[in-house]
């Protein structure tokens, strides 16, 4: 046992465990903050730091030691913009805290996560924003255990509430709006989206959907994956889906805005009409949803907010500030109901 704890690279969470400290007071010690720590207790902390054979991560005691003003945040795709939106209002709040934000894009590759998260940090960045790809859970938890601020926008990690996040809801508001779309008389939805099946909010909105289609249609759901890269491949996958089930009503639900513009430009390409024979519905308004006949009904998500809720936490981290365990905050969404969907005769 004690081999094995040598070998592994050990975490301030494990020093605080045995210590029977929190985190802030083994982080106080280490940066020699002793004002608040009794003397037993700055004994016992030396002690178990000599027992673990514990070494401070350099680049985290690099963030306490020196306060750089500086907020690292990466995104999944700026191209996009929910996170265009996301980077904005961390903007916005840095800004107003005297803080300069540094960002990059990770272009959903978790290879260019790591590797920009790593640069951000020896940027001595003071802490991290992450719109995460969803596969480096490991890298992810091993940071926030060494000390580093980290807050993640959007996407959790594969089980909530082990990292602080800012989030939508997806699982209820998926659920609902299948249940809506069952109330207007349509007898199939199909799930339409772009894959990644690391992405934590498309996950729990397949499952929403699948739950919503067994308790409301009695029928096990069906997801399309779109190319988003092959305009013609996407007609054809919606055509696929309406002639699996010819006469029938059907709708189609889009995971993510994203998603809904391909889906949109594959209705244009094979000239279905929306609304009474074909509904459309799904995540995301970006502004051009009641512009485009008959309007699109979205599930509308307040994206300014995830950003600026993630930025005032990561700063709370910062200051030492904050609960002792991991927030997990989960922002509303709401229902626009526009002409893409209709109740039918």
């Amino acid at each position: 046992m004690e081999e094995r704890i040598r070998t592994k690279a050990v975490t301030i969470d494990q020093v605080a465990r045995q210590a029977g400290v929190s985190k802030t007071t083994i982080s106080r010690y280490l940066n020699g903050k002793y004002e608040s720590i009794s003397a037993d207790t700055r004994e016992r902390i030396r002690d178990v730091i000599e027992e673990l054979d514990y070494r401070p991560n350099r680049i985290a005691r690099s963030l306490k030691a020196r306060n750089s003003r500086m907020i690292g945040c990466v995104v999944s795709d700026i191209s996009s913009p929910f996170s265009s939106i996301i980077v904005k209002a961390i903007n916005s709040v840095c800004v107003r805290t005297g803080h300069q934000l540094l960002v990059v894009d990770s272009g959903d590759d978790p290879v260019r996560e790591r590797d920009g998260i790593q640069g951000l940090l020896e940027s001595q960045v003071d802490g991290l924003i992450v719109n995460t790809t969803g596969q480096n859970d490991k890298y992810l938890l091993e940071l926030r255990g060494q000390g580093v601020p980290l807050v993640l926008a959007d996407r959790c990690l594969s089980a909530e509430g082990m990292l602080d996040t800012v989030a939508t809801e997806s699982y209820h508001n998926t659920y609902d709006c299948i249940k809506f779309l069952h109330g207007l008389g349509y007898r199939r939805v199909g799930f339409f989206t772009q894959g990644n099946e690391f992405v934590a909010p498309r996950i729990l909105r397949y499952h929403g959907y699948c739950d919503a289609m067994r308790d409301c249609f009695g029928q096990p759901g069906e997801s399309f994956q779109l190319d988003l890269d092959d305009r013609a491949g996407c007609a054809e996958v919606l055509q696929r889906f309406r002639g699996r089930y010819p006469g029938e009503r059907l709708a189609a639900f889009a995971v993510n805005g994203v998603t809904m513009l391909h889906l949109l430009q594959a209705i244009q390409d094979t000239g279905i009409a929306m609304g009474a024979d074909f509904g459309v519905c799904g995540f995301d308004d970006w502004g051009w949803a009641d512009l485009i006949p008959p309007g699109i009904t979205t599930i509308t998500q307040d994206s300014w907010q995830v950003g600026e809720r993630a930025a005032e936490l990561l700063l709370e981290r910062i200051a030492g500030e904050g609960p002792e365990g991991p927030v997990y905050e989960e922002l509303p969404n709401r229902l626009t109901v526009r002409g893409s969907t209709v109740k039918g005769p």
